[in-house]
């Protein structure tokens, strides 16, 4: 098995978006890992059910970990889940960070479906405004911008490396996979939630 510190947070996203920020096909699954037999896991997933998933060969494994918004300066390139404030600002429920490897990934502004009415924007942050409970964030991208307001209530998340050997029983983990004629499930990318962080969407 070889691991990739970020590939499983490349959102094709998801959110690239997932997220880790583009959207990718199959079914996004997120949950905890109940056991682990060779390259298959038995995941219990946030909706109580239990999965099947198949580690396709040369999977790789990537890891998020807890941010804060002082964590996300001017330049910084990240993928921000947001819904739409009467102001016409986004009010933002997810950010990733992306490390500098993967600028430019899913750039732009779009739909963002696993929330109602909600928009992902990979974008680098133009200006930052921080405040007592969070900032406020212009984010540029080829052909627009949008401003966005981060408060406590947002998940800020960050990229981090990850072993193949960190899946295991109670590890917090979030894919996107493919469901097979049988009802199990197949994937080559999962991400590992650590240090008490929270799953991406």
């Amino acid at each position: 098995m070889r691991k990739s510190p970020f590939a499983s947070l490349i959102f094709a996203f998801s959110l690239a978006g997932t997220a880790a920020f583009a959207q990718t096909p199959g079914a996004r699954l997120r949950g905890e890992v109940e056991a682990v037999s060779g390259s298959s896991l038995t995941l219990k997933t946030s909706d109580g059910r239990e999965a099947k998933v198949t580690l396709a060969p040369g999977f790789s494994t990537g890891a998020v970990v807890s941010a804060k918004a002082t964590d996300i300066g001017k330049g910084a390139f990240i993928g921000v889940g947001a819904k739409p404030q009467p102001d016409g600002t986004l009010l933002a429920v997810q950010v990733m960070i992306f490390p500098e490897a993967m600028r430019g990934t899913g750039e732009g502004h779009r739909p963002w479906a696993v929330l109602p009415d909600a928009t992902m924007t990979n974008a680098t942050v133009a200006e930052t405004v921080s405040r007592i409970d969070g900032a406020n964030l212009v984010l540029s991208y080829p052909g627009g911008e949008q401003k966005v307001a981060i408060t406590p209530e947002a998940v800020i998340l960050k990229a981090a490396p990850a072993e193949a050997g960190e899946l295991k029983p109670g590890a917090q983990v979030a894919m996107t996979a493919n469901r097979q004629a049988d009802g199990s499930y197949s994937t080559s990318r999962i991400t590992v939630a650590k240090g008490g962080a929270k799953l991406p969407y």
